[in-house]
């Protein structure tokens, strides 16, 4: 849990602890506070003033000392959403500065099953078609929440996908989901995706790893690769 809370709020590990301490305790004061969460002293009074600014902890004065009380859980939401919506005020200005400074031929390698995310999400949000091949299953069998949490995006955004497939594995077609079967003879280790100026090859070690070549010439040439094989695979 503390590690969610630290990546999904942005907290400290010590934050964490205190507002976990306030929430398991109630109105408690800062030195039974420090003791709960584990922590010293100092370190409890400065996570509880960063959580005040935070509007995750506040305090009530009775008589000359202070009783904090943590915010009810549900306004962690809330937190996140409204650090969401500041980031979005700022994401424009952001986006203009990386468009003119990024390399024009740019490779990038991303670690990990978060690695892979960040690839997966370029997908989401660039829109284009994807055409994918080398697919065996590896994001379902690997990330199973996250690959449910993939297949309902592309949905969502309509986004269209064409899928070569090795002959003697199935896959569903749907409205927005294309397959046709080719006559590969081994499973690949590797996934590859070609959407808009990007090529993605998503190799599933362990943990995955994903190569982003981002390069319009790059990409292009991928695709008419890919639609060579697509025009010369089988519907079944």
């Amino acid at each position: 849990m503390i590690e969610v809370l630290e990546r999904a709020c942005g907290m400290s590990r010590n934050e964490v602890r205190v507002y976990l301490a306030l929430v398991k305790l109630g109105s408690s004061k800062a030195g039974k506070i420090s003791k709960q969460a584990a922590i010293d002293r100092t370190s409890a009074y400065n996570s509880l003033k960063s959580l005040m600014e935070k509007g995750l902890v506040s305090y009530v004065t009775i008589g000359k000392v202070k009783w904090f009380q943590a915010a009810d859980p549900r306004n962690l939401k809330d937190y996140v959403s409204s650090k969401l919506e500041e980031l979005s005020e700022v994401i424009p200005a952001l986006e203009k500065d990386y468009s003119a400074t990024k390399l024009q031929n740019n490779v990038r390698l991303y670690k990990g099953e978060r690695g892979v995310k960040t690839v997966l999400g370029m997908i989401i949000h660039g829109g284009a078609e994807n055409r994918v091949f080398g697919l065996e299953n590896q994001l379902d069998e690997a990330m199973p929440l996250y690959a449910a949490k993939f297949k309902a995006l592309l949905e969502r955004k309509k986004i269209p996908t064409k899928n070569l497939v090795r002959k003697g594995r199935r896959m569903r077609e749907t409205r927005l989901r294309k397959v046709r079967y080719a006559p590969l003879e081994t499973e690949s280790p590797a996934v590859t995706n070609i959407f808009g100026d990007k090529i993605a090859i998503i190799i599933w070690s362990d943990p995955p790893e994903a190569i982003l070549v981002d390069n319009a010439t790059a990409a292009a040439a991928y695709r008419e690769y890919f639609e060579f094989m697509w025009r010369n695979a089988s519907r079944s």
